[in-house]
């Protein structure tokens, strides 16, 4: 038997499948648990071994591993779901950190009067930013610069 008629024909399984995988060839003890919605396959993997190998620097490794999830699960499917996979609580953490220092850039390009250029990141952690601060109507953002080096930036309105 070939590794190709291993392959789950359920995306979600697909998922499971590559992240076991991967977690077998880095040697790390991990479980991973998935959720399915109507929108979404979600891996959270969890367990007794550090997975900061996993995660790697500002979770780019846990992205590109999720990236080749969500490759391999919309392959030959029609209705395609969203992949999100997080490991030991990172996105939460990384989310959380992110909409303070959100509300803090904000806070001191008002004070100020000037532009705040956070550090780069992710499409989506930028999304996040401007999520966070969209209802202010003391601040505006934007994002400059290119891939990989593109970031927000947290600007003072004029007021009136």
């Amino acid at each position: 038997m070939s590794e190709l008629d291993e392959i789950p024909e359920e995306p979600a399984e697909r998922v499971r499948a590559i992240v076991d995988r991967v977690l077998d060839e880095i040697d790390l003890d991990a479980d991973v648990e998935i959720t399915e919605s109507e929108d979404e396959i979600f891996a959270e993997i969890d367990g007794p071994d550090e997975l900061g190998i996993l995660i790697g620097r500002r979770g780019q490794t846990l992205d590109a591993l999720q990236l080749l999830c969500y490759r391999a699960a919309s392959l030959g499917v029609s209705d395609r779901k969203r992949v999100t996979l997080d490991a030991a609580g990172y996105r939460e953490r990384r989310r959380a950190l992110l909409e303070e220092e959100a509300v803090v850039a904000a806070q001191r390009a008002v004070r100020n009067d000037e532009p705040v250029r956070l550090e780069p990141m992710s499409a989506s952690e930028r999304r996040m930013v401007h999520e966070v601060l969209k209802d202010r109507s003391d601040v505006e953002t934007y994002s400059e610069g290119d891939e990989p080096e593109r970031r927000i930036v947290v600007a003072p309105l004029i007021s009136d």
